[in-house]
Order: C-alpha cells, then structure tokens, then sequence
C-alpha cells in the first residue's frame, strides 16, 4: 500500500471548499440542534442539487455535497451516512433510513498499490434503504425496489425487488409495486 497514488479520483473541490464543508458538516449539519429544515439549503450551499420537501435527520453524514442529487418529498434518518466519492442521485420519494450507508468508494484488492475502484450509486424513485442496510459502488436500486435492514446490495436490484440479509422472500405485499388495477404486479 506504500505505492497507492489514488488515480483517478476527483474530488471535485479544491482543498478550501472541501475544509470549510468538513467543518459545517461537523460543527452543524450532522449535529442534534441544528434544525433539519436548514440542512437541505447547507449542501445546496455547496453545489448539491436538492429538491422539495426533504427531510434530512441528525447524525447525516455526507461527503462531498456537489458529488449529491436528491429528488423531491426524501426522507434521510437519523445516522446515515452518503460517503459519495462519486455521484449519488436519489430520486423522487425514496427513503434513506437509520443507520443506511451509501457507499461509492471501493479499492481494487488485486492492485498492489491498492486504487480506488469507484462507481456512482443511483436510488430510483420510490425505492427504500431500510435501517442499517448498505448500498455499494456501482449499484443501481431501481423503482420501487428494497433493500432490507441489514442487507448489503453488491448489485442492481429490479423494479420493485426485495433484497433481505438472508434471502427470504417479501411477505409484505405492501412492498411490491402496484399494477395500474390497483393489484401486486
């Protein structure tokens, strides 16, 4: 690891921007006392794209701010933590909940100098990041698709699948996307 370079990463900030948002982010944003209707407008402070009605919980830990994309009526818990070192697009009513973490950095275990092997990470609309769950680089968690508490997501999902820690099947039809007659598609 003596040798690793970190190739290919673009911050996308220069050094000042990013020290003055580790310093927001830890002495406001992810704080109990700062009020979560401000925290949307601190990241569109640093280049962020944020849409309406967000609600973004204590504790959030995001990375880069402009290296963000959160679509309209989101929720975000308490705890979770966006470590986007390259892009990460939420869409439209999804839920990022307690304890999720978004994960895009990634390194290549067969280089000697250990790189990075990054890849963007996109949550399309309505799809949900249960308690605790992991998403990693890459992944593309479609419409209406789940990734249950617990569970790690190494790999797209497809419109409204569920993805538990052991397997198991969805027994909660309330998961599954709706056809148009109103039934389980």
């Amino acid at each position: 690891m003596r040798g690793f370079t970190g190739a290919g990463y673009d911050k996308g900030r220069a050094l000042p921007v990013q020290a003055a948002w580790y310093a927001v982010l830890h002495l406001l944003f992810a704080t109990w006392w700062f009020p979560a209707r401000w925290r949307p407008a601190l990241l569109r402070a640093f280049g962020a794209r944020v849409g309406q009605r967000v609600l973004i919980r204590r504790g959030v830990r995001v990375h880069w701010p402009w290296k963000l994309d959160i679509g309209d009526d989101v929720w975000i818990g308490e705890d979770a933590w966006i470590l986007n070192l390259e892009p990460v697009t939420i869409g439209h009513d999804c839920c990022v909940s307690q304890g999720a973490l978004l994960c895009t950095g990634s390194h290549r275990r067969r280089s000697a100098t250990f790189e990075f092997d990054n890849g963007p990470i996109r949550l399309e609309a309505g799809s949900w990041i249960a308690a605790r769950a992991v998403v990693l680089r890459g992944v593309t968690v479609a419409s209406g698709a789940v990734v249950g508490a617990g569970a790690v997501a190494h790999r797209d999902l497809a419109p409204g699948e569920v993805l538990t820690v052991g397997g198991a099947p969805a027994t909660d039809v309330s998961v599954l996307p709706v056809s148009a007659k109103g039934t389980p598609a």
